[in-house]
């Protein structure tokens, strides 16, 4: 004796149902991927621009002159 009857409307809507969950848990994990593809792309290209416009000396340091002597009276 059953307690309540599933229809076939209510089946329809079930699937329904699953069908969309599973179609945005699929979507989610391509949009993560992609982000994480454009994040790797992202972390690639500026370590390149660090590369590119990493500072250069003009010209050799000199190297400092005698240190002063300090006269004091007293």
């Amino acid at each position: 004796m059953p307690i309540a009857k599933i229809t076939g409307q209510g089946l329809v809507a079930i699937a329904l149902s699953v069908a969309l969950l599973w179609a945005c848990f699929i979507g989610e994990r391509l949009v993560v991927r992609h982000a994480l593809a454009q994040r790797a792309q992202l972390m690639r290209e500026l370590h390149q621009m660090q590369r590119d416009h990493r500072a250069q000396p003009v010209s050799t340091p000199t190297t400092p002159g005698p240190i002063p002597t300090h006269v004091t009276v007293g």
